[in-house]
């Protein structure tokens, strides 16, 4: 029974520590229930509809309406053997015939056309269009793949490959899931090892490890529930759900573990493992719950971007961090009150033996000369700050595309021969147009007269004639115009604005009653980076203005959640520029593996935005917190920052160190949003632990003083403890001792 002022999280570690089997069992079945709802259900993936966005989408809808969505083609590259050069001649006639054959046989098969020369006479190219049903798109794919394979191992003198927007699409995801497996692999047992250092003991490495997978398998379950509200984006969230699940699941569990054994140790052992968790659910437990509050609640600002990718991903990962809070509030303590000792290890039973308090030796000297010169300290940490932001002024924006994707899949390094070959066969614009019966005419007359303006213009591909299409009923049209650069690229940029400023106005523009819009590649790209910088100001409001709320229900402290907040966006900042000096260059190509593209992914800054956040705000909760315990055993501010960033240092390092070598793994995912992203939150937690906590905190709190604890609608906290912050009373057999 919880005691009145206490945080419900006492109740409930209560009841678990005294019902042990009961919460584990239960533990269990709710993990069952999740996945077996997932798999019963199944995921609702994203429908083409719901990527649209900017004038690219109202392009896209028109298509749609008019039945004029171009359908889907692979196209087949037959060129010399690798290694030999030269033309492949009339083998290549042969195999193209077979190619042809083969693919005309299959269900999917809508068309195949004519083989098309190279202009140098290169090779051989084979489109083959699909029916373009989304149901059976990899099974269609995987089908022509089959029989290029066939033809391939026939002529073996020829290098014989398929590329297209579909096969593209499966080859990197399949690469990405892949890459994933890898990166579970790296990141469990360097956990685990990183645990043991921690604690000494297999069992209580094991146990936050355990948790992570559960909350992840947990939350995959219930994505796909989930996702029948907010589609899933083409499994996009899969790996931030394993990043958060492995960052939150591990912290949680460390930081309640810690706290546990801490409780032990001080009190010389005279207390029960039982009577311990009940001490850490008062302290740590509801630090937990407030972090995930605030993790939660960060990663909900995603919402307001309205794309279906963030939505997708906010869902996953806020369902993974709730999975890993509800885990460590009642599963944990099960399991500490009931494997006991055995979780203590040798030197955690050593120094419960010798009542040795967990205080940071190297933390309290680091400390002492940031207390002694706070003002100097402080302009130094900000001064660390700014130079590592500045870069953020000069950040561009992409949007990762056909051209990002990683060499290594077989299709993409197909499609570079392929564009190379046939520049007109790459990326292209689609014009849309939509009249009403009256105009018709004269808009399909000004689509033609826009494709005359484009000819002998180097920013239209001039090899083959633009292709008009027209709707059943007359009265849409769409005209395909190629562009022979890379959809990234500076000419890519000045082809859409001279199409959509100049070109569009002065020919369909003049026709009225006529509706146009213009989409492919490179305008999706560029009206997508517009979208993100649009929403991304009311998203940093958004968060900033909960992590302030919840910052406040924690501490009771407008100054301490003004700070937060500022930390928080510090560390942001930093991030941002760190990613824009490393992505935006060349020189750090070959430490991490990527070809610089010249921009960051119009994606990541804010995917780092909104985890950082949360778990930047999860660090800034447990230590206030040690340093608000010591203010109110009646420690001055002063002598608390330093006691209660000492007392949790060690805690806080681990969770660190653990952090990084999580998101440090993702490197290793050959995709370079996933390497930004990775690189974007290592960088963050080192100069949040580095900087921020040891440096730019302290002397802030300690230049404010009493102050910290300022707030127009609360009293600062009064030495000893206030009411409502009573600690748990010891329950029946429990074996409490007396508290240090």
């Amino acid at each position: 029974m919880a005691v009145r002022g206490q945080p419900v999280t006492v109740g409930i570690a209560r009841w678990c520590a005294t019902h042990p089997w009961r919460a584990i069992v239960g533990w269990l079945l709710f993990l069952v229930v999740c996945v077996g709802a997932g798999s019963a259900v199944g995921t609702n993936k994203g429908q083409f509809s719901d990527f649209w966005i900017g004038e690219a989408g109202r392009a896209e809808a028109i298509a749609a309406d008019a039945g004029l969505t171009p359908p889907p083609v692979e196209r087949v590259l037959i060129t010399a053997d690798r290694g030999k050069g030269g033309k492949p001649g009339a083998a290549a006639e042969d195999a193209a015939r077979d190619v042809q054959r083969r693919m005309k046989d299959l269900p999917a098969v809508v068309s195949v056309a004519e083989p098309k020369a190279a202009r140098n006479g290169s090779g051989l190219m084979v489109a083959v269009t699909l029916r373009g049903d989304k149901e059976t798109a990899k099974e269609d794919v995987d089908a022509l793949l089959k029989q290029t394979e066939a033809v391939a191992s026939e002529h073996r003198d020829l290098r014989i490959e398929q590329t297209g927007s579909a096969s593209l699409s499966n080859g990197v995801n399949d690469k990405q899931g892949q890459d994933l497996q890898r990166t579970e692999a790296i990141s469990l047992p360097v956990t685990f090892i990183i645990l043991f250092v921690v604690f000494g003991a297999v069992l209580a490495a094991g146990i936050p490890v355990i948790l992570a997978v559960f909350a992840f398998a947990g939350a995959v379950g219930l994505y796909g529930l989930a996702s029948w509200i907010t589609p899933d984006a083409g499994g996009a969230a899969l790996s931030v759900i394993f990043m958060m699940g492995m960052a939150v699941g591990v912290d949680y569990s460390l930081f309640y573990l810690k706290r546990a054994r801490e409780e032990r140790e001080r009190t010389g052992g005279t207390i029960s493992h039982a009577a311990a968790v009940e001490l850490a659910a008062a302290t740590s437990g509801r630090a937990i719950f407030d972090s995930g509050l605030a993790v939660a609640f960060a990663l909900g600002g995603l919402y307001l971007m309205d794309d279906v990718i963030f939505s997708s991903i906010a869902s996953g990962a806020i369902l993974v961090t709730l999975v890993a809070v509800a885990g460590s509030l009642t599963v944990l303590p099960a399991l500490l009150a009931r494997l006991g000792h055995r979780t203590d290890g040798r030197r955690g039973r050593r120094r419960t033996a010798r009542r040795a308090p967990e205080q940071s030796r190297m933390w309290s000297a680091m400390l002492r000369p940031v207390m002694r010169r706070p003002l100097v300290t402080l302009l130094i940490g900000l001064a660390a700050t700014a130079a590592l932001a500045l870069p953020t002024l000069g950040m561009k924006l992409g949007t990762e595309g056909k051209d990002t994707f990683p060499d290594s899949v077989a299709a993409v390094a197909t499609y570079e021969r392929l564009t190379a070959a046939y520049p007109a066969d790459g990326i292209a614009h689609l014009v849309l147009v939509r009249s009403d019966a009256a105009h018709a005419e004269q808009a399909k007359a000004a689509l033609r007269k826009l494709a005359d303006r484009t000819s002998g213009n180097e920013l239209f591909a001039q090899e083959g004639a633009p292709q008009l299409r027209t709707s059943q009923d007359g009265r849409a049209a769409m005209l395909t115009l190629p562009v022979p650069y890379a959809e990234n690229g500076t000419q890519a940029d000045r082809s859409l604005a001279l199409l959509r400023d100049e070109l569009l106005p002065a020919t369909v523009g003049k026709v009225a009653g006529t509706e146009s819009a213009v989409s492919g590649e490179i305008a999706y790209g560029a009206d997508y980076a517009a979208h993100q910088e649009e929403r991304l100001p009311w998203v940093i409001l958004f968060v900033s203005l909960a992590t302030l709320a919840i910052m406040y229900a924690a501490f009771r402290s407008v100054v301490m959640a003004v700070l937060s907040v500022l930390l928080n966006l510090a560390a942001v900042m930093v991030s941002w520029g760190v990613l824009t000096l490393v992505f935006q260059g060349t020189w750090a190509e070959g430490p991490l593996g990527f070809d610089s593209t010249g921009f960051v992914g119009s994606r990541t800054p804010l995917m780092v935005f909104a985890i950082l956040v949360g778990l930047s705000t999860d660090y800034q909760i447990f230590v206030v917190s040690r340093i608000k315990e010591a203010v109110r055993r009646g420690i001055p501010t002063r002598e608390a920052v330093v006691d209660g960033i000492a007392g949790s240092a060690s805690v806080v390092t681990s969770a660190a160190v653990i952090m990084v070598s999580v998101f440090v793994s993702f490197l290793f995912i050959d995709r370079i949003e996933m390497k930004q992203i990775a690189v974007g939150l290592t960088v963050a937690v080192l100069f949040d632990a580095v900087v921020l906590r040891a440096l730019i905190l302290p002397s802030a709190m300690a230049l404010l003083g009493d102050r910290c604890w300022w707030s127009p609608w609360s009293t600062a906290p009064g030495r000893g403890e206030p009411a409502g912050a009573a600690l748990p009373r010891p329950t029946a057999g429990a074996g409490h001792g007396p508290r240090a």
